[in-house]
């Protein structure tokens, strides 16, 4: 079968997304998922990609933006990274991971960023062999 990368546009696109990103992001609920994402897309420039196989079978999926600040100049920032819970240790990450980082290249970004749960062990080593530093700490406070 068939692996590609595929930046998800169309809303049944974006939909076929919905399960592997509430594996991540349990506060989804799948009703508002959509308008969700096309806000993001038009007000932030989000932008979704999945690891499809076979044509239609999410394996993984990422959500990412370029955006620009004082610190870090032109950067390419990932929003989410997920490997859907029945496709782990199945190299559908590293695909997307790399993907990821060449589109970054590309779009010219002098800097690579994602922030990810203090309990997320696993994804730590990911990023971690992937390449990335421990750079910062990272705060914050519900209202």
């Amino acid at each position: 079968m068939q692996t590609i990368v595929k930046k998800m546009s169309s809303e049944a696109e974006i939909m076929s997304t919905f399960s592997t990103f509430k594996q991540l992001r349990p506060h989804l609920n799948e009703k508002d998922f959509l308008e969700k994402i096309i806000r993001l897309k038009k007000n932030n420039g989000f932008q979704l990609v999945a690891v499809i196989v076979g044509g239609d079978k999410v394996k993984a999926a990422a959500g990412y933006r370029i955006t620009e600040s004082l610190a870090w100049g032109n950067y390419f920032y990932v929003d989410d990274l997920i490997t859907n819970e029945t496709s782990r240790r199945k190299g559908y990450a590293s695909i997307l991971w790399s993907w990821l980082i060449t589109q970054a290249k590309l779009d010219g970004c002098a800097q690579f960023h994602l922030d990810s749960g203090v309990h997320r062990h696993d994804a730590h080593r990911f990023y971690l062999k992937g390449g990335l530093d421990i750079s910062c700490h990272h705060f914050q406070m519900s209202l």
